[in-house]
């Protein structure tokens, strides 16, 4: 879901900074732009997983020329498990690069922006993560409880910054579209020997809406949520799966 919210910021004006581990993909996406003022944008090399590249990477986005007005944060996420309880090795791994490396992230990109409320001018931070972060799923037995913190991460934050003109939300999609989960959606229908859409007509029939969500639609909503209709929200949750969840 990142191009697709990358090309409609590009094409609304905005300056991007792109960070990732491959750089070469983020540098033909630019390309890709179309844009003749090709200094609007800049890719950096970043592995949220990886401590190192961390730390290179608030380096690099301190040493560049301008102040950030946003940011996005898709953190890694936890491979599916069953497992409730992983030895504390698994959890030192999934919290370093699923939580700690991007909370690092985070940070850097903070401290990048300059809000003046007074002068109406905010900074927004928006968190990506997926429904189970407020509905427990079976088969994510650590995501349950990783998407929770991000959560817990994204209200302290919220109380915190809200007073400096700096909004903190979290989006939790529940099953997007995106190329890797179509590449799984079509090996499970090529194991049972049905179509693609014969299998996400099952998938969804728990959904009101019966689909799974598209990365344009993903990105539509976390460029709102960048924008002023956010201007008096801050410390939310907002689930973007098709009424999938029930909670109230």
């Amino acid at each position: 879901m990142g191009v697709p919210l990358c090309r409609r910021l590009a094409e609304a004006g905005h300056g991007l900074v792109l960070a990732g581990r491959n750089r070469m993909a983020m540098e033909q996406l630019i390309a890709d732009f179309g844009t003749s003022d090709q200094e609007r944008f800049q890719a950096l090399a970043l592995d949220m997983t990886n401590r190192s590249s961390v730390a290179s990477f608030a380096v690099a986005l301190a040493g560049l020329n301008h102040y950030l007005d946003g940011a996005v944060i898709m953190p890694p996420q936890p491979a599916r498990t069953n497992e409730p309880l992983p030895e504390p090795e698994a959890w030192d791994a999934l919290f370093e690069g699923s939580f700690i490396g991007p909370l690092s992230v985070l940070k850097a990109a903070i401290s990048r922006m300059r809000p003046n409320p007074a002068e109406g001018r905010r900074a927004k931070v928006v968190i990506v993560s997926g429904i189970s972060s407020a509905q427990v799923l079976g088969h994510y037995a650590t995501g349950n409880v990783l998407r929770t913190a991000w959560l817990a991460e994204a209200k302290t934050l919220a109380f915190a910054l809200g007073p400096h003109g700096i909004h903190v939300n979290t989006v939790s999609f529940g099953g997007t579209l995106t190329p890797h989960y179509l590449g799984l959606l079509q090996a499970r229908a090529d194991a049972g020997g049905i179509s693609l859409e014969e299998l996400l007509m099952g998938d969804t029939e728990n959904v009101p809406l019966r689909k799974y969500g598209t990365p344009e639609e993903a990105a539509r909503t976390i460029e709102m949520l960048l924008s002023d209709v956010s201007d008096h929200l801050t410390g939310i949750n907002l689930l973007q799966d098709g009424g999938f969840t029930r909670a109230y």
